[in-house]
């Protein structure tokens, strides 16, 4: 069994659902890169600064920034027994760093990829449609809402979001797949355990199960729901 989850996903993966399950599951905190850095931008630092000029010229921030603030995080008392990390490592100096991170205090990892087909991304992120109100989100095919086109909450006309659009998601995809490939060829090479979970069509508690049988916790799908 572990409690140290690396996971990783594509957009429209699922990963921020699984993430919420195993939080539960694990009692362990959900560390997110992207919540981190939309923190620092927030609070108007300096770095904040930095790092909101390169987001906004679709550069990754550097290594060693977001090194240093995953360590950080890493290193607070709640993470001490486990934890679930979204969004990192984005690259393969990245993954070297927490390797070394982890090898120092004896903690072995288990990455999850939440591997899936990218058509049927494309098509699960088309259906998507948010209420512009209240940010509930629906989709037309799986979640479609009670009276077409409206929120359920409070009547507001869904809207698309711009980075639900095909040529967008397209995008998006296709950036991830350039970031993360080689940093799951370094888990592959290195001997880490990385395990692939088919997460195209099925539901997110058949995918949670999986997740489960592969860390080796018994009875967490259950607990979690």
């Amino acid at each position: 069994m572990s409690n140290y989850i690396v996971l990783f996903g594509s957009p429209g993966s699922g990963k921020g659902t699984q993430a919420k399950l195993l939080k539960r599951c694990l009692q362990a905190p959900h560390i997110s890169t992207g919540d981190m850095l939309r923190e620092r931008i927030a609070q108007g630092t300096e770095l904040g600064f930095r790092v909101a000029a390169r987001m906004h010229a679709g550069a990754l921030v550097l290594d060693d920034t977001v090194n240093g603030m995953v360590a950080g995080r890493l290193g607070q008392r709640d993470a001490k027994d486990g934890f679930i990390l979204d969004g990192y490592p984005r690259t393969t100096p990245q993954a070297q760093f927490l390797c070394e991170w982890l090898d120092e205090r004896g903690i072995r990892e288990v990455v999850i990829h939440l591997a899936v087909d990218y058509n049927s991304i494309i098509a699960r992120l088309m259906g998507r449609r948010q209420c512009p109100r209240c940010g509930t989100l629906y989709n037309i095919v799986s979640r479609p809402p009670k009276r077409e086109g409206l929120c359920d909450l409070d009547g507001e006309k869904l809207a698309i979001r711009e980075d639900d659009r095909e040529e967008v998601i397209r995008e998006r995809l296709n950036a991830y797949d350039r970031q993360t490939r080689p940093v799951l060829e370094f888990y592959r090479t290195a001997g880490r355990r990385l395990t692939e979970v088919d997460a195209s069509s099925d539901p997110p508690e058949k995918v949670f199960d999986k997740i489960c049988q592969a860390i080796d916790v018994h009875d967490c799908a259950q607990d979690a729901r």
